[in-house]
């Protein structure tokens, strides 16, 4: 029988991704699970919310952009790191997770983009000193 915490969740959209293909399975095949659905649903309308439903809802155990970013760069305490890692890998909040992709791409991207302009640095100097070079050889004629 699924809880309603996980069917809060299920509308949060905040459970792993096997259990929201289990509860969306189990919500179509069971008249009575989508009835409880609907109930509660209703009363979120209404402004029922309990201690553990505005905690969910407001992400307050997730960690901030900024903490994620320590972590990646593995620059924080260990027991941060640690807290980090569970939340992600063992309850497995997508939001973290989807945080945490964003900035290894866009940490991926920023050392991309600073190798090309190292690369295109490179190239500009090559150009400076074939040019500095070009004009002493010509302004010196070779003796033979």
């Amino acid at each position: 029988m699924i809880s309603d915490p996980v069917l809060l969740a299920y509308l949060d959209e905040s459970l792993a991704n096997e259990k929201m293909v289990e509860v969306e399975l189990a919500i179509r095949n069971e008249p009575q699970l989508r009835q409880r659905l609907t109930q509660l649903i209703a009363q979120r309308d209404v402004g029922v919310h309990s201690i553990g439903d505005i905690w969910r809802r407001h992400r307050l155990s997730c960690p901030s952009r900024e903490a994620l970013g320590s972590f990646l760069l593995g620059a924080m305490l260990d027991q941060n790191a640690q807290y980090i890692q569970f939340h992600i890998e063992t309850l497995g909040c997508r939001y973290c997770q989807a945080n945490l992709e964003d900035l290894k791409a866009k940490a991926k991207a920023a050392e991309e983009s600073a190798a090309d302009t190292r690369a295109a640095e490179a190239v500009a100097r090559r150009r400076k000193i074939f040019q500095s070079s070009v004009g002493r050889i010509q302004s010196n004629p070779r003796s033979s």
